[in-house]
């Protein structure tokens, strides 16, 4: 990856990894310079508790993923992290110039545009995922080399395996085969030679994994210290996942002579996923018991986290700022929202009815688009605030959410808001994350085991056990609040009557699930439906009956001067005529002209320029200029 011009940067940046771990630790620094490897790692550095834990928060602060659209983010790789956040779900391809090129509605990328693997020579997040690989690396070869007992430093080892195995995972999904680089190199000479097959590249990440779960079995650890620690349920769950991916039609397609698709990886995946789920039930994983509440719950209140990113309001630097990102402009000191918390039509109409059946499908519900949020799936009104609806911001008792264009003190003009990482306690003077504090402080939570157990459901049934993969689907429903619906339905699942089916509506479900987890990118490139999006990228807005200036004087009019009720604040907007008679049925505003149009051959990316040149025989992917290397020979 580093040619000989670069040397001087990289030894520094080697001295810099190593140093962070020693100034603040309980190393004497006259011990230091008694090292005998100066330009590497010196065995006393592993042989101590604290040094190696501080060293294993480092590498945690650059993996683990953090909290989306923070404004640290945009200084790395190169600003273009929008790529791998473009889908369906979102309007942020809108606002990002990189989401939208990367869903064909802006100019082609390039074998210059994907900047995933990083090209900076500084340790920080996103900015070099090979300077993250070296961290766990040279813990991986040395810590066994130092003076602590194994049943001491096992922990320690089983986490960075699990994390070498997160950043080579994240490596294979956006580019197919990678270079792996597994032993320590020197500072002296660092290069990075050839791409690894994808099938090589899964191999390694599952034998970490493996070598995680053995090292970390029977280890837990205290909520007040371990809080996004690794797990062995979790290095089983991550390590399902994998093969889950490697079983799917990104990596396992059925339709190309030149790879023959695999069943017998599915019966593979199914038995990891099985003992991932196992493994979470025996360690205590379960379902939480409101979707609704289900970030803004930490800690052992919330038994259905595996895998999560601790962040704190009143820690310096380790905040974020999603409450501020998502609230509307009347709780949020002005600030428009972002557009990556802003639902597509797409994302909306995925939510089925209160029954379960689509909103196509007539049942004991129908749908109504004027009355859009009625009877719908309770997931529908826990993730989106509504005009009208109760949304107690600031801690507003009875606070109701006006969205019509123009309303008073809202500005964005958005049909709909995303209310799933706001806590709405929180008074709107103190929601900016600003100076490295504040924010709402709540966890990121990576992975959950409602995703563990539709892994599970899906590899259920491609190998043909659709009756277990619905019991899985249906305990998530269940959860959700769908009822049960006419008999032989079943919480909607009567219509799966197929694998086929089954695995449209695990895909969907997913969909809205995991709303703006920023799980729907990965998801449509696993199952190369990314290139099957259709139509214009659409959100909703709501308008005013009749002359707007008239209505909204009407709607805003103040009828209660002490406590500044509004004449809209007592409207039944569960009435459709009440409804009607102020606001028209939702329209759509369509501001990126241009259609879907994702070639079939971005599944894989290619490595940037940068990476190539100054590697060794790092081909560029097959469909881009001059691609030579096929992640699937």
């Amino acid at each position: 990856m580093i040619n000989k011009k670069n040397m001087i940067k990289v030894k520094a940046m080697f001295a810099l990894l190593i140093s962070t771990s020693i100034i603040v630790s309980c190393v004497n620094k006259d011990e230091f310079f008694e090292l005998k490897d100066r330009g590497g790692v010196g065995p006393d550095l592993w042989s101590t508790e604290g040094t190696i834990q501080l060293h294993l928060n480092r590498a945690y602060d650059v993996v683990m993923p953090q909290f989306l659209f923070q404004d640290h983010t945009t200084n790395n790789m190169q600003g273009r992290y929008g790529i791998h956040f473009a889908s369906d779900e979102s309007f942020f391809p809108n606002a990002d110039s990189w989401a939208a090129r990367a869903l064909g509605m802006g100019e082609p990328l390039d074998n210059h545009s994907v900047f995933f693997t990083g090209n900076l020579y500084t340790g920080n997040a996103g900015g070099n995922k090979y300077f993250d690989i070296a961290r766990c690396n040279n813990a991986i070869k040395y810590i066994p080399e130092g003076t602590l007992p194994r049943s001491v430093y096992r922990q320690y080892l089983g986490q960075y395996y699990a994390l070498r195995a997160m950043v080579y995972f994240e490596l294979t999904k956006v580019y197919g085969g990678v270079p792996l680089v597994l032993e320590p190199q020197s500072p002296d000479y660092l290069t990075v030679t050839g791409r690894a097959s994808a099938k090589e590249c899964f191999q390694t990440i599952v034998r970490d994994l493996d070598s995680a779960m053995v090292l970390l079995d029977g280890i837990t650890f205290p909520d007040a210290t371990g809080r996004g620690k690794i797990t062995k349920a979790a290095a089983a769950s991550l390590k399902a996942k994998a093969l889950l991916y490697w079983a799917s039609p990104q990596f396992n397609p059925r339709n190309d002579p030149r790879h023959p698709y695999e069943q017998e990886r599915w019966n593979v995946a199914l038995q990891a996923n099985k003992e991932a789920y196992d493994i979470c039930i025996a360690a205590g994983n379960r379902l939480h018991s409101n979707y609704a509440t289900l970030f803004q719950t930490e800690g052992t209140a919330n038994p259905e986290v595996i895998l999560v990113r601790p962040y704190n309001s009143s820690i310096e630097r380790r905040g974020h700022d999603a409450e501020r990102r998502s609230r509307p402009v009347s709780e949020n000191n002005g600030a428009s929202p972002n557009q990556g918390y802003r639902a597509t039509i797409n994302l909306m109409d995925a939510y089925p009815m209160k029954d379960g059946n689509v909103i196509s499908t007539a049942g004991t519900y129908n749908y109504d688009p004027v009355m859009f949020w009625q009877n719908r799936d309770p997931r529908f009104t826990a993730t989106f605030a509504y005009n009208g609806s109760v949304w107690e911001l600031s801690g507003k008792k009875d606070r109701r959410q006006w969205t019509y264009v123009n309303a008073i003190q809202e500005s964005a003009g958005w049909g709909v808001y995303c209310k799933r990482f706001s806590i709405p306690s929180i008074a709107s003077g103190s929601i900016p994350y600003t100076s490295n504090l504040g924010g709402n402080g709540m966890d990121w939570i990576e992975m959950r085991f409602a995703e563990v157990m539709l892994n599970y459901a899906e590899c259920l049934n491609e190998t043909g056990n659709i009756t277990l993969a619905k019991d899985l689907v249906r305990q998530i429903r269940m959860r959700a609040g769908i009822e049960q619906g006419a008999a032989g339905n079943d919480y909607g699942l009567g219509a799966a009557t197929g694998i086929d089916a089954m695995r449209d509506l695990i895909f969907n479900e997913r969909f809205i699930e995991f709303a703006f987890e920023n799980k729907r990118n990965a998801d449509l490139r696993r199952m190369r439906r990314m290139h099957l999006l259709t139509g214009t990228m659409s959100a909703m807005i709501i308008e005013l009956q009749g002359n707007a200036t008239t209505t909204k004087n009407t709607l805003e009019a103040i009828t209660n001067a002490t406590t500044g009720q509004r004449f809209r604040d007592n409207l039944n907007i569960e009435d459709k005529a009440t409804y009607l008679t102020y606001f028209k049925p939702y329209s759509i505003v369509q501001p990126i002209s241009r259609p879907y149009s994702v070639p079939e051959f971005h599944y894989f990316y290619t490595f940037h320029n940068d990476f190539v040149y100054s590697g060794v025989n790092i081909q560029p992917t097959i469909g881009w200029a001059g691609g030579t290397f096929d992640p699937l020979d």
